[in-house]
């Protein structure tokens, strides 16, 4: 069998020799092929005969293969005319794409050669144009034609994958032959020609989990149930290879990332079959008592399990939730527990999937069930009272020592430890009541006023007599019955009004009471005279039964004149056991009134006074009055404001006043304090003042030296002088710098300590005893002593 093969190929590769061989000859024959001449009529649409321009050459298209790499260029094809008749006068001109770079034409000869190599991919076919011409004059033996050369593709590039790398999901557990991804490559050869272009694609790795379809290029998955959770990634290389597959062609490859997406195929599954827990009886309800986890191997949404209490004795006292966190069910207390009474309960816990999926339905039940036992911890619970609160009455007034009520707690623990009371002083601050710290018997202190405090809210410490931090308290609601202690009053404070020229028997006012005690022993009031009034000729009284009485008048004809105020007492009683009652007394005023009854006037002195000044006129009298006196009060208030000058100058020496002041100078706007009119500029008054901000426009001549004054000069011209003088010097410093004068007054023993004679060149005095008196007198002795000195030098 196997020479049998050998046989058969090598008959395949003869037959395929031949078919080449063919193929080239008839190519060479095609490119070699003379121009046959021919004339062509055609005959018009009128029936006219055109006749067409005679073409003196006719050529298929040319064909140069790709990629040539031979020494010399390769052979194109050849030009001939009919006209040419080889004696060289006819030259052929080769014009177009690439002529005379790419093709080159010899011009006697007519054949084409390309001098480069080409490449299809970058140029399919170029288009050249073709004529003949005369050698000598250049002038056209034929019209120019176009020819195309074809440049014939080989097999030179390789299958190209659009992206290096791929990344596809596809569902586990898929049936084979699911579709996962289309992969696709080109080959930039010609499609057209050959097999250069055919891609056959096939797998190189990942099998046997997929398969690649060979003309199209998708990715099937070729085994069943494949499972995330066993492998959840695969690597596919995919190759892609020309020449329809065949041996010699050139080849392409990619890789594919296969992951494999969740499936709900998995239910939760308990990793132990009881969960034992344990909790003190003095948790609070919601506190959290352990926690439980049904492990699901798949992702997401698909993992997602919720967990349920189906069973239990604990069911009424526990509940769970679930923490889609961590994916744990919680269990938490539902309600207080009891060490005493109930020790231990069981709960039967499920956990199932959220999301299931139909299509693996028939897997199995997707949960699972596990027994949780909880254990109640015993703790040292403070002490409980029988009831959560407690609701006494007692009389008011009733006496110190009286017993309200008696609370009572116990100790739940097993221990029943003895139970202390206590009240605490926060909720009776007044001390109304006192509670046995033994049995808890509330009683009281001192007596007790409804009507001041109708309730009294207090609350009960109970401990525990050997463990003082374990308290309990409860509320304790003390109600103060009424006693019938407080008799009716007047509602208000009443006051009536009657007219002189009243009717008998008209009601003129309607008086009610108030009762501070309960309505029990308030209300229904009765209202009656004393008796010892009881036939009164003025008023009279009548109870309307309804918790109000109308007093009415008896006679006619009232005076204000004879009588304008009247006391009338009233009795009210209540309906309380015993019955309380009190005399109230209302005040009755005669008035005078007009026709219709309306109130005009009730003062007896009003009626009586009939002369006199009238109203407008004693307000007029007081305005006056009351201006006068403000006219006074200004005008001594203007005179206290006066001040007195500080200083009198008199007629006497100045010097014999001294005037001692004892505060501080107001400065430069305290005009009143001292006369400074004497330090005023006198330029100013003119309307000139000079200015002492820049430097004056001519040069002031200086002063002589000023010689001592004689004694016999008065200060006050002394200083007017030296005042003028500093007031017509442009160059003196400003008003408020300080002038010295060198003039120390009479009868000074120490002369003029001024330097303003210093100026003087006629001074007698001798300075040379300041060499003697050390360095620190050195630059003094040299300033004064240098007259002496120039004297001898000269």
């Amino acid at each position: 069998p196997k020479m049998k093969e050998d046989n058969c190929l090598h008959a395949a590769l003869l037959c395929l020799g031949m078919l080449c061989y063919s193929h080239a000859i008839t190519t060479e024959k095609l490119n070699h092929a003379r121009p046959s001449l021919h004339a062509h009529h055609e005959k018009g649409k009128e029936g006219q005969v055109l006749h067409r321009s005679k073409r003196g050459w006719v050529w298929n298209q040319f064909f140069v293969i790709e990629e040539y790499t031979g020494p010399d260029p390769v052979l194109v094809g050849r030009l001939h005319s009919d006209i040419d008749s080889g004696d060289g006068n006819i030259k052929y001109i080769l014009s177009g794409e690439g002529a005379g770079i790419i093709f080159v034409i010899d011009d006697k000869s007519g054949n084409i050669h390309a001098t480069k190599t080409l490449d299809r991919e970058e140029r399919a076919q170029y288009t050249l144009t073709a004529q003949a011409v005369d050698r000598n004059t250049n002038r056209p033996l034929e019209p120019p034609s176009e020819f195309i050369v074809k440049v014939q593709d080989i097999n030179d590039n390789p299958p190209e994958f659009l992206h290096e790398n791929y990344h596809a999901n596809v569902p586990e557990r898929s049936n084979v032959g699911t579709s996962v991804i289309q992969v696709t490559a080109s080959d930039a050869d010609d499609p057209t020609y050959g097999n250069s272009a055919k891609l056959v694609y096939s797998i190189l790795e990942g099998q046997p989990y997929f398969s690649v379809e060979a003309q199209t290029g998708i990715i099937r998955t070729a085994l069943p149930n494949m499972d995330r959770e066993a492998k959840e990634e695969y690597h596919v290389v995919i190759q892609a290879k020309d020449m329809g597959g065949h041996m010699g062609g050139l080849s392409g490859t990619t890789k594919v990332t296969i992951t494999l997406t969740d499936v709900n195929d998995n239910p939760p599954k308990f990793p132990q079959s009881v969960y034992q827990m344990s909790v003190s009886e003095a948790a609070v309800p919601g506190e959290e008592v352990g926690r439980v986890k049904a492990k699901d191997p798949d992702i997401g949404e698909n993992g997602l399990v919720a967990y349920s209490i189906i069973d239990g004795d604990g069911m009424d006292m526990f509940e769970i939730t679930t923490d889609y966190e961590t994916q744990e069910g919680v269990v938490k207390l539902k309600k207080l527990l009891d060490f005493e009474t109930k020790k231990s309960y069981s709960l039967k816990v499920e956990a199932a999937n959220v999301h299931i999926d139909p299509k693996f339905i028939s897997n199995g039940p997707f949960k699972d069930t596990v027994t949780v036992k909880i254990s109640v911890e015993d703790a040292d619970e403070p002490p409980v009272f029988l009831k959560p609160s407690y609701i006494f009455e007692v009389q008011e007034n009733a006496a110190s020592g009286t017993v309200v009520g008696k609370v009572h707690a116990k100790d739940p623990d097993a221990a029943n430890s003895a139970i202390r009371y206590s009240i605490d002083r926060h909720t009776d601050l007044e001390r109304y009541f006192i509670i046995n710290a033994e049995d808890g018997n509330i009683k009281t202190i001192k007596a007790l006023d409804r009507e001041e405090i109708a309730w009294h809210n207090i609350s009960v410490f109970a401990v525990e007599v050997h463990k003082q931090h374990q308290e309990a308290k409860v509320p304790v609601a003390i109600k103060v019955v009424d006693v019938n202690d407080n008799a009716p009053k007047f509602a208000a404070a009443y006051e009536a009004f009657v007219c002189e020229n009243t009717r008998s028997n008209q009601p003129f006012i309607t008086i009610s009471a108030d009762d501070k005690d309960d309505s029990a022993n308030g209300p229904r009031f009765i209202f009656s005279l004393p008796p010892e009034i009881i036939h009164n000729p003025n008023f009279t009284l009548r109870d309307n039964r309804d918790n109000t009485a109308s007093v009415l008048v008896r006679r006619e004809g009232f005076s204000r004149q004879k009588q304008d105020l009247y006391l009338l007492p009233i009795v009210i009683s209540d309906g309380g056991l015993p019955p309380m009652s009190s005399t109230n007394t209302l005040t009755i005023r005669v008035c005078g009134c007009d026709s219709n009854g309306s109130l005009l006037s009730c003062n007896a002195e009003a009626y009586i006074l009939n002369a006199g000044l009238s109203t407008g006129a004693l307000i007029a009298i007081l305005a006056c009055i009351v201006i006068l006196l403000v006219i006074v009060v200004l005008f001594v208030t203007l005179k206290r404001q006066k001040k007195e000058p500080l200083i009198v100058f008199e007629e006497e020496d100045v010097r014999e006043n001294i005037i001692t002041y004892d505060d501080e100078g107001g400065g430069e706007e305290d005009t009143e304090a001292f006369d400074i009119a004497t330090l005023q500029n006198p330029d100013g008054i003119n309307g000139f003042i000079p200015r002492k901000d820049i430097k004056p426009e001519y040069q002031y001549m200086p002063r002589p030296g000023l010689r001592p004054a004689p004694n016999s000069v008065d200060v006050d011209d002394f200083i007017n002088t030296r005042i003028q003088e500093a007031d017509n010097d442009p160059t003196a410093p400003p008003y408020d710098s300080i002038q010295i004068y060198g003039y120390e007054g009479r009868g000074s023993v120490a002369g003029s300590l001024s330097s303003l004679e210093s100026a003087t060149t006629d001074s007698d005095l001798d300075y040379d005893y300041l060499q003697n008196w050390g360095p620190r007198f050195k630059k003094l002795a040299d300033l004064y002593g240098s007259k002496d000195t120039f004297d001898d030098d000269s």
